[in-house]
């Protein structure tokens, strides 16, 4: 009856590979969900090169990939996931927002393109499975596993994710923008009572309103609808490249002492819920 997450990538934007990114880590989103027998990536940003590295010493050979969206920084470690390379796996890949566009595949296989990319989508030789849904729509992924989605603001739309399993429940909500002073109704119905919410946390409520329309949201916005919500734990998430590590850290404690129930996620931190 395990639930446990690893956390492989955390940064937003673009991936920042210097010395002043090594506490909290540089690569861009990546979630790894191992949970009732299954494995669940959420995003396939940069640190989804690991993980895939992670999954052949594993000798893992099926997982479910869940994308927010398709900007760069959630797709662009795609095609450098070893795994899809070979032919003894199988993963099956989902996305909600992109039903009106032509769907998932045509995404990830334009971005392996030349000029962009020399290799293309047809070289990996996993069985590679494309799902389309719409924002909003529930789902189970066997075993006991229910999934719950809902439409975030965002520039071309993002998915946020609710994953449940024997009275457990995780949810992943990135890429979003907050309206102040109005909690947004789709956020707070899919994080209600939840374990644990891993959040659009990019930046502070300073710096906020020099980036209104830009998709993002901040810590302080993450901590106001996780204590209305009910929510037991929130992970601060998708930081943003100009953050580093010494300003994360006062970030961190600033976060602590307004909520105890506020963590800084790391990249490779594990949390168990069950």
């Amino acid at each position: 009856m395990s639930f446990k997450v690893k956390f492989w990538g955390v940064r937003g934007s673009i991936a920042t590979p210097s010395p002043r990114h090594i506490a909290f880590g540089g690569n861009t989103s990546c979630v790894e969900v191992s949970v009732g027998g299954r494995r669940i990536v959420l995003d396939a940003g940069t640190g989804i090169r690991n993980l895939g590295h992670w999954f052949l010493r594993k000798d893992v050979h099926h997982a479910y990939l869940l994308l927010s969206h398709t900007h760069w920084d959630h797709i662009n470690g795609f095609p450098f996931f070893s795994p899809a390379f070979r032919k003894d796996r199988h993963f099956q890949i989902m996305a909600g927002h992109l039903t009106e566009c032509g769907g998932i595949r045509p995404i990830l296989s334009n971005q392996m393109t030349q000029p962009w990319f020399p290799v293309p989508i047809d070289v990996m030789s996993a069985r590679l499975e494309y799902e389309d849904f719409r924002q909003g729509d529930s789902f189970t992924l066997g075993r006991g596993i229910q999934i719950r989605t809902a439409a975030l603001n965002h520039p071309n739309g993002a998915t946020g994710y609710r994953i449940e399993h024997a009275g457990k429940s995780l949810c992943y909500v990135t890429d979003t923008e907050h309206v102040p002073g109005r909690p947004d109704q789709n956020v707070l119905g899919l994080i209600e009572g939840a374990d644990l919410v891993i959040y659009d946390c990019t930046y502070t409520d300073k710096e906020f309103e020099g980036k209104i329309g830009w998709g993002h949201s901040t810590w302080q916005e993450g901590i106001r609808l996780c204590q209305q919500a009910n929510v037991k734990t929130l992970a601060i998430f998708h930081h943003d490249p100009d953050h580093e590590d010494h300003f994360m850290e006062r970030l961190e404690a600033d976060a602590r002492s307004l909520w105890t129930g506020a963590i800084v996620a790391r990249e490779n931190m594990r949390i168990n819920l069950a």
